[in-house]
């Protein structure tokens, strides 16, 4: 395995991961008051780039990574948005 996915793969895991608990938390209790709508609306939009760039340089790390934060993330910013 090459030094840039033995990097890569635990990278895009614990960023992944650490997703996870924001969108629970946010769907669970459907407060999201401590959220900043612009931050989330651009950090979405950011990830959905990452994997677009991902997709574009054929790195799965890359693409598994952002495919599942973009998930996540779009359920909290949709979330956001209802609340409003």
């Amino acid at each position: 395995m090459e030094l840039g996915n033995l990097i890569g793969y635990p990278a895009a895991t614990l960023t992944t991961l650490a997703f996870i608990p924001q969108a629970w938390q946010s769907w669970k209790t459907r407060d999201l008051s401590g959220i900043s709508l612009p931050m989330y609306a651009l950090f979405t939009l950011g990830v959905a780039l990452w994997l677009g760039y991902g997709i574009i340089i054929g790195s799965f790390p890359v693409i598994a990574a952002n495919a599942v934060t973009l998930l996540l993330a779009s359920i909290v910013l949709w979330l956001k948005i209802s609340a409003r």
